[in-house]
C-alpha cells in the first residue's frame, strides 16, 4: 500500500516520476510487494442468452480508494475473514474471499465475521452453501480471465467473471442494496429486462464503460473488455 499510494501522488502533483522509475516494471512482482484484490464482473443470464451486469459507483466520502469511479462488483481485496492464523489458513481460497464480498457488497451484510476470533465455518453458512450448490449444479459458472496490474497504483486484480443463471440470481440477491458500505449499485445505464437491476451487457455498453467515456476503475475496464471478448464460451 505504501508503495502504491506514493506513486499515485507522486503522479498526481506532475513533473519528473524518480519513485516510478525507481519501482521498476509493474509486472515485476520480485522488485515489491503488492495488494491483490479479486474483481469480478457479476453477469445475470437469461434463458434467451441475453445478459446484464452490475456496476458499483465508489463513493469518495466512503473509500480511499478510486473514489468517484465505476467498478464492476464485487471487488475485494485477497484476504482473511479475520486476524488470527487459523482464519488465515481457512481462507486461502479465492472462492471463499468472492463469497464473502457477494454476500457484502450485493447484499450489504457487515463484516462481522472479522471479529470472531476464529475461523469462520462456512459449511454452517446458508449463502455460501447456496453458492457453492448453484457452481456444482451448473448454474453459476466462475472464470479467471486474467491478471493485471494497475497502471496508476500499481495495485494487482485477479480478474473473475461469476455468470449467474437468471432464476438463481434473483433468488441468492433478491434483497439486492441500492448501495451499500463504499457506494452505490447499478451505476449508469437501463435495467436489461424490466424489474431485473444492471447495465445490458453489449458492446456499446463495454465501450462507453471501458473506452473513457465514463470515469472507471482500470480493472473493472479490463474485465469488461475480456468478457466482451469472451462472450460465447461465458454465456454458453
Amino acid at each position: 500500500m505504501n508503495v502504491g499510494e506514493a506513486l499515485a501522488h507522486e503522479f498526481a502533483a506532475g513533473g519528473s516520476l524518480p519513485f516510478r522509475e525507481l519501482a521498476g516494471d509493474p509486472c515485476d512482482l520480485s522488485r515489491r510487494g503488492a495488494m491483490c484484490a479479486v474483481t469480478t464482473l457479476t453477469l445475470r443470464r437469461t434463458a434467451a442468452g441475453d445478459a446484464s451486469f452490475l456496476l458499483h459507483w465508489r463513493d469518495p466520502a466512503k473509500v480511499t480508494h478510486a473514489g468517484g469511479l465505476y467498478q464492476v462488483m464485487p471487488v475485494g481485496i485477497f484476504q482473511p475473514a479475520g486476524g488470527n492464523p487459523a482464519s488465515v489458513r481457512s481462507d486461502l481460497s479465492l472462492w471463499r474471499s468472492m463469497a464473502r464480498e457477494f454476500s457484502e457488497e450485493l447484499l450489504g451484510t457487515p463484516e462481522d465475521h472479522r471479529d470472531l476470533g476464529r475461523p469462520l465455518d462456512y459449511g454452517r453458512w446458508p449463502f455460501y452453501r447456496a453458492l457453492t450448490a448453484a457452481r456444482a449444479a451448473g448454474k453459476l459458472r466462475v472464470t479467471c480471465v486474467g491478471l493485471g496490474v494497475d497502471p496508476l497504483t500499481f495495485a494487482a486484480d485477479v480478474l473473475a467473471v461469476a455468470v449467474f443463471d437468471g432464476d438463481v440470481f434473483d433468488g441468492l440477491f433478491a434483497g439486492l442494496v441500492a448501495a451499500n458500505a463504499e457506494g452505490r449499485v447499478i451505476g449508469p445505464g437501463a435495467p436489461a429486462v424490466p424489474g431485473v437491476p444492471g447495465v445490458p451487457f453489449t458492446g456499446g455498453a463495454v465501450r462507453r464503460l471501458a473506452g473513457g467515456a465514463e470515469p472507471m476503475q482500470a480493472a473493472g475496464a479490463a474485465v469488461l473488455q475480456l468478457a466482451w471478448r469472451h462472450r460465447r464460451s461465458l454465456l454458453r
